[in-house]
């Protein structure tokens, strides 16, 4: 069985408690909201450790390599991606991997 634990009291300002208080869902408790609060502050910084972990990494194996694309390339091959995608979903036009 999984032990429980207890945070500290927190003092917050009267309009923040009021505000967290009117963005309950149905049902749901303030502190069950500020778990959930809490549980996504954490994983949310996971992710950006993790992030900055890859990129560091890509930058070190671009520098051992000297494998690596350009800035303006990407951003030419992203511009590239969001034409064609907008072209592929245009209203009325079948995209052309559809089309026989």
């Amino acid at each position: 069985m999984m032990k429980t634990a207890t945070f500290p009291s927190l003092r917050v300002e009267q309009e923040l408690q009021e505000a967290a208080e009117q963005s309950l869902h149905e049902g749901e408790t303030l502190s069950s909201f500020v778990e959930q609060s809490i549980r996504e502050s954490i994983e949310r910084r996971r992710y950006q450790r993790e992030f900055l972990a890859r990129g560091l990494a890509s930058r070190e194996d671009a520098k051992r390599t000297g494998n690596s694309v350009s800035s303006e390339a990407v951003l030419r091959l992203e511009g590239m991606l969001a034409a064609a995608k907008s072209a592929a979903v245009r209203p009325g036009r079948i995209p052309h991997f559809y089309a026989s």
